[in-house]
């Protein structure tokens, strides 16, 4: 039997109508007899096409406020039945089932509903029955029977049609049935997740994957699933990489710190801020952020939380850097900017970041709540009997929010609302913090005066003794040792203020 069949009947019925009439005139140009129900008829109807109530297939109306239209035997019988199979065949016949050789389905709007905050009662009326139904039936029949079930794949069928003059192929009706079987998996999950209370299950579904060049180096493959263009406004540059995209979301949570302060500034490298600073303009925050680093910020991302103004832009153009990214960009900035062809150009919408983190893990996968919290100054319990300046609070607040933002062990210090320098991911605090010192050293900051970060607390005094060493007057930690003690007495000799926060900020 030949695989190519043409499609002489077919069942539709849909939520939206949008993109519906060009198939449903080419279909009645192929002399495709069709069958609806309710509002879809109507619209079919109202082309002027002729079009077969479901109620006169099976002699049954739809009931229950349109709850139940399709659900019928001489519905599904016609969608499911084998057309190479003799005893399928006699059956059909004998209860005069008529074949239906495509379906078009658009389900219920569940997420826009339960997104819109309708009411409980709102939101199960737009859990489909008959839809996901039909898209089951005549997936798991793609060897005899056609499926569209999203209007996203309205115009790959119409293409078919057109150019197949209302055939399709077996693998045709298999990729479509593909489409289906996502739809309504992506369906079920969604309802799933608005019901689920038990936090020991997780399921997710991401309809919409993009291919990247590759993943973290060339021999990998790479790939996003998300919604990126709801994050940004792409302005300009070449397409983002997995690296750039690793860092663009560090970048995000970084400077999301930051919303609420002053002008702010701030240069990534790997994931880890290699430059931060807060000014009363955004051109003196970015230039105090690249002087930072200027080693590192070469390649780097750069983010600010306010416009990114001509005088700021002339600035970084000076700088070969793969990402600018910012809420607002005056339009000859764009311009300046754009000077770099590859230069990636970001504009950052204000969309709200997913509440879970989730990471591949051994044979797994790990989730976690996202770390929501930010040390503030109430959050602050002076330990020592030297009690930290309003300058040195102001800088333990801002070096304890790029501490949160770098990967563990680490080390950060901060002046006058400039990152300094930091020591991140080492092997011990003790490694991280002579890191630190290095470089401050090594571009020339004098650390006398600085303010000390540390993403978790010290099991000994050794830390805070070099901090000292090394000019450090403030210290800020969660605390939580059996020895904090140890450290709070070295400060007290030593005249050093330190704050416990209580909340550990680890990164892995």
């Amino acid at each position: 039997m030949s695989t190519t069949k043409s499609i002489q009947s077919a069942l539709i019925s849909v939520f939206s109508k949008d993109g519906l009439e060009p198939i449903v005139r080419k279909l009645h140009s192929q002399n495709v007899t069709l069958y609806s129900t309710g509002g879809t008829e109507d619209f079919i109807k109202n082309l002027g096409i002729p079009v077969i109530p479901v109620e006169d297939v099976t002699s049954y109306p739809s009931i229950l406020g349109g709850r139940v239209k399709t659900l019928h035997p001489k519905v599904f019988g016609g969608i499911l039945n084998r057309q190479d199979n003799e005893s399928d065949v006699q059956q059909m016949k004998e209860f005069d089932i008529p074949q239906i050789d495509l379906v078009i389905v658009d389900l219920y709007p569940f997420e826009k509903t339960v997104a819109s905050r309708a009411s409980e009662a709102d939101i199960i009326e737009k859990i489909d029955i008959g839809g996901i139904s039909l898209i089951r039936a005549a997936a798991k029949n793609f060897k005899d029977t056609v499926i569209v079930a999203s209007v996203d794949d309205y115009s790959l069928f119409l293409d078919m049609i057109t150019n197949q003059n209302g055939t399709t192929s077996l693998e045709d009706r298999k990729l479509l049935a593909t489409k289906a079987f996502h739809v309504s998996s992506h369906y079920d999950g969604a309802i799933f997740n608005y019901f689920n209370t038990d936090e020991t299950i997780y399921k997710e579904s991401i309809a919409n994957g993009q291919v990247l060049r590759y993943g973290e180096n060339p021999h990998q493959k790479g790939f996003f699933f998300g919604e990126f263009e709801k994050m940004f406004n792409k302005v300009h540059g070449k397409e983002l990489s997995y690296n750039n995209l690793l860092d663009v979301d560090a970048a995000v949570n970084l400077i999301n710190e930051f919303q609420n302060d002053g002008p702010t500034f701030a240069i990534l490298k790997h994931n880890n801020a290699c430059g931060l600073a807060s000014r009363k303009t955004i051109c003196e925050a970015y230039l105090a952020a690249l002087a930072c680093d200027p080693t590192s910020a070469f390649g780097g991302v750069l983010i600010a939380n306010t416009k990114i103004d001509v005088a700021t832009a002339t600035e970084i153009n000076h700088l070969f850097c793969e990402v600018v990214i910012a809420p607002e960009f005056d339009s000859e900035a764009i311009t300046i900017l754009e000077e770099k062809k590859n230069r990636i150009i970001l504009v950052q919408n204000k969309v709200a970041l997913p509440e879970r983190q989730v990471r591949t893990c051994l044979n797994g996968i790990l989730v976690q709540d996202r770390n929501n919290i930010t040390d503030t100054k109430e959050d602050l319990k002076t330990v020592t009997i030297t009690a930290p300046t309003a300058q040195e609070v102001e800088d333990l607040i801002f070096a304890s929010k790029v501490c949160k933002n770098t990967k563990s062990n680490t080390i950060v210090f901060a002046k006058n609302g400039t990152l300094i320098s930091s020591g991140t991911g080492q092997t011990s605090r003790v490694d991280a913090l002579m890191q630190a010192i290095d470089k401050a050293s090594a571009f020339g900051f004098d650390l006398n005066g600085a303010s000390m970060a540390s993403d978790a607390f010290f099991p000994f005094p050794d830390c805070v003794e070099l901090a000292k060493k090394a000019g450090i007057t403030a210290v800020i930690q969660p605390g939580g040792s059996i020895k904090d003690q140890l450290s709070i007495d070295y400060c007290n000799e030593n005249k050093l203020a330190m704050v416990f926060t209580g909340t550990r900020h680890f990164k892995h």
